[in-house]
């Protein structure tokens, strides 16, 4: 049985193992990750019980909870048989079954909600029959009132607690101690004392005190769960977002409906209009435009044609479309994300594993505390009653609950907070190294720069020349010659004799006795060996070695990129280029965003060693870069952040995902992870100020049951108040969508 009473039990016996080889993911570097719900987690001691019963498998690999999803995710070598990790969950206390993703159903909070209507329900009648004892009654009268009292207390206490009960005995049966043991513990003296007064016709009961504390107990939790799930709504809303199914062609050209866990890559789907794209894709046929919001956090449309990449999650708004899914549900885009913030949630930072020691330690300490008042108590005073009270209170007062919430809870809303403006988190110990940098080291193209070059100055250029190079351009995939094909129309009625792609030069091409060259400048154009001056990047298109046409291409910054490094510099920290462009390029860039330093004309290598120079020079550098060059350092930089466009490798490495164009994402996860850390060590201020002031007054015996119950259940609140503050603040402006260009004919289009 679960510690949550929820009356369900899963044993290994539920699952065979080859289902949870289905039910598990491979995760590329040769293990694979299966996730477990696990409803009884609800505590730092939890955590770790449940996780040293995974390790101890010689299987499993990796074992890491997440207490806000009360999940559970298990790694272990892929090719192996999956390991008995239900079993052994079973056996530690902690039943489990297979995570489904998407189900929206609470029936914790249910079960919250119902067994606290009982226990406040059955306070107020309490304290009316209270009211009557501490208004005068004589002692016939007195007795019927705690009998009454006992009465309705008792069902209360069996119904409404057993969500303390089950957890604390759970722990118990399997030689531990959690959170619950305290409070059990408590609202049994409690009771206990009271039958005990009331058999005895004494004065005083504590009926009301333990029914109440049981009520004010149960706010706690409750409110708790409530404030997790709406800080967690981010990860279900992106949950229900994710498509059901779709409609697939076969290779018959029938078509039928597919499970979205039974679509693979390569396969031919009809999106309709209103309907989610189901996993990453690309156009095939159709112009249509989309709702990418939930990518890039982006209000308007965005204008898709063929070859227009596509990710899960985002929604067709205008035509239906023909497209090719390029992943399956559990690799696409919408997956990732989940992935990503239910790790950010479950990452054991620095922060959090304090927290997590210092509650294992707390509740042992809490018992002894609670029985050293006793001794002491009733050494000097001989009143056993006075000693059980004093150490009844002592339990209550002293519970870590504030404690176990001091970490996790800041690190779920800010990881929300963080997403909402479209950023991703691998961990929440990134968060605490990046409130901590001093440096910043950018990458520059694709990442400073939209990594996309542009034509310039077009009415200037000779129109057919344009149209012959264009047409040239379609046999490279160099970048220039994709952005002449994205922007320009082909040359008509044109036909070449012979093209071909000369290396590191570019296209020749033979029509009739002329020879065409589309490319560098002393390559293309005889006898010329005079650098260009223009920063940016230029091409020439020649005839018979007779200078035709000049094409200048310029790489865009990204929106808001000059107003991103003034938000850095502002923030007191040093901002850097690190780039392998031309040292001119470069200049000029930096000279446009304000940057002062910056170095050009370096291999991946020497930036990994210039990040690696900064670090042994005492500083705390963030690493922003994209590409498959920047990827050693990314790994090198005490932490890291790349966009989403960036190369598979590049993400992998980076600490920090940002899914739109603009660069304010930047400073902005900065800003989060500072006040993140400020929150939590508030957070951790509070529960030590409490303690310092409660446990005193506790242990000489000036505070009751009923207020005890009360200032525990507050003092877990603050905490939970305190971390929910984090999401102040009016959210990132977002940049407006690019339209395509109006002349851009759909078949010719490259993707950039």
């Amino acid at each position: 049985m679960s510690c949550c009473g929820s009356g369900i039990q899963f044993s290994a016996a539920d699952y065979r193992p080859e289902e949870l080889l289905l039910a598990s993911r491979v995760l590329g570097d040769g293990q694979r990750q299966l996730d477990l719900s696990v409803p009884s987690v609800h505590c730092g001691l939890c955590i770790q019980t449940v996780e040293a019963a995974l390790r101890a498998l010689p299987e499993v690999t990796y074992a890491r909870v997440n207490l806000s999803a009360k999940r559970v995710s298990i790694r272990w070598k892929d090719g192996a048989e999956p390991p008995a990790v239900i079993d052994a969950l079973q056996r530690a206390g902690y039943p489990a079954h297979i995570f489904e993703l998407g189900d929206d159903k609470d029936p914790q909070l249910s079960r919250l909600l119902i067994a606290l209507a009982v226990a406040g329900f059955a306070s107020m009648n309490i304290m009316l029959f209270s009211v009557s004892v501490w208004s005068g009654a004589d002692a016939a009268t007195r007795d019927m009132f705690h009998w009454l009292s006992g009465l309705i207390a008792l069902p209360t206490l069996i119904y409404s607690g057993r969500i303390f009960y089950l957890s604390a005995w759970n722990a118990l049966r399997h030689g531990r101690s959690n959170m619950d043991v305290p409070i059990s513990l408590a609202i049994t003296l409690a009771f206990i004392m009271s039958v005990y007064e009331t058999l005895n016709s004494g004065q005083h009961a504590y009926f009301d005190a333990s029914a109440s504390l049981l009520f004010f107990l149960l706010i706690g939790r409750t409110l708790d769960h409530v404030m997790r799930e709406r800080a967690r709504s981010a990860v279900k809303g992106l949950s229900q977002l994710a498509a059901r199914g779709a409609v697939v062609i076969g290779d018959d050209n029938q078509h039928s409906f597919m499970p979205i866990g039974d679509i693979r890559p390569s396969m031919r789907i009809i999106l309709a209009v209103g309907e989610r794209v189901p996993v990453d894709a690309v156009v095939e046929s159709g112009r249509s435009d989309l709702d990418c919001s939930i990518a890039t956090g982006e209000s308007l449309p965005v204008p898709v044609a063929p070859g227009s990449q596509l990710r899960a999650g985002t929604m067709n708004i205008s035509a239906p479309l023909t497209i090719i899914s390029t992943a399956s549900a559990d690799n696409s885009f919408l997956a990732e994300m989940v992935r990503l913030m239910d790790a950010a949630e479950g990452g054991r930072a620095r922060y959090r594993q304090l927290a997590d020691r210092a509650s294992a330690l707390y509740v042992p300490l809490v018992h002894t505390t609670a029985l050293l008042a006793f001794i002491v108590w009733f050494m000097f005073s001989g009143d056993w009653h006075k000693s059980i009270y004093v150490a009844i209170t002592t339990l209550i007062i002293t519970c870590p609950c504030a404690l176990a919430l001091a970490v996790p809870i800041v690190q779920v809303v800010a990881a929300r907070r963080l997403f909402e403006n479209g950023i991703m988190i691998k961990d929440g110990s990134a968060m605490e190294r990046m409130a901590e940098i001093d440096s910043v080291m950018f990458d520059k193209t694709g990442t400073l720069t939209l990594g996309q070059p542009q034509l310039t100055d077009r009415q200037r250029l000779d129109q057919h020349s344009l149209e012959l190079a264009a047409e040239l351009a379609l046999y490279s995939r160099h970048p220039l010659s994709r952005a002449l094909t994205a922007f320009t129309n082909p040359a008509k009625n044109i036909s070449f004799d012979l093209i071909e792609e000369v290396s590191g030069a570019g296209i020749e091409a033979r029509m009739g006795q002329d020879i065409y060259r589309l490319g560098r400048k002393n390559w293309a154009v005889a006898n010329s060996t005079a650098p260009t001056a223009h920063a940016g990047t230029e091409s020439v298109l020649s005839c018979n070695g007779i200078l035709l046409e000049t094409f200048r291409f310029e790489d865009s910054p990204r929106e808001d990129a000059a107003r991103s490094v003034q938000a850095l510099k502002d923030e007191n920290l040093s901002v850097e280029i690190l780039s392998g462009d031309k040292e001119k390029t470069v200049q000029a860039l930096a000279q446009q965003l304000g940057i002062a330093t910056y170095c050009a004309e370096i291999l991946p290598n020497q930036k990994s060693e210039l990040v690696t120079e900064r670090t042994h020079e005492g500083h705390k550098v963030l690493m922003v870069g994209d590409g498959l060059n920047d990827a050693p350092a990314l790994m090198s930089a005490y932490v890291s952040m790349a966009p989403a466009t960036a190369a598979d490798i590049g993400r992998n490495a980076a600490d920090f995902v940002f899914l739109h164009d603009s660069l304010t994402a930047v400073p902005l996860a900065v800003a989060i992870s500072r006040e993140a850390g400020k929150l939590i060590r508030q957070n951790f201020a509070l529960s030590l100020v409490y303690n310092i002031i409660a446990v005193p007054i506790a242990l000489f015996g000036y505070v009751t049951p009923l207020i005890a119950a009360l200032s525990m259940s507050l003092s877990s609140i603050l905490v939970v108040s305190n971390a929910l503050r984090l999401k102040a603040g009016k959210k990132i402006q977002q940049p407006k969508a690019k339209t395509a260009a109006p002349d851009m004919h759909p078949s010719k289009r490259l993707e950039i």
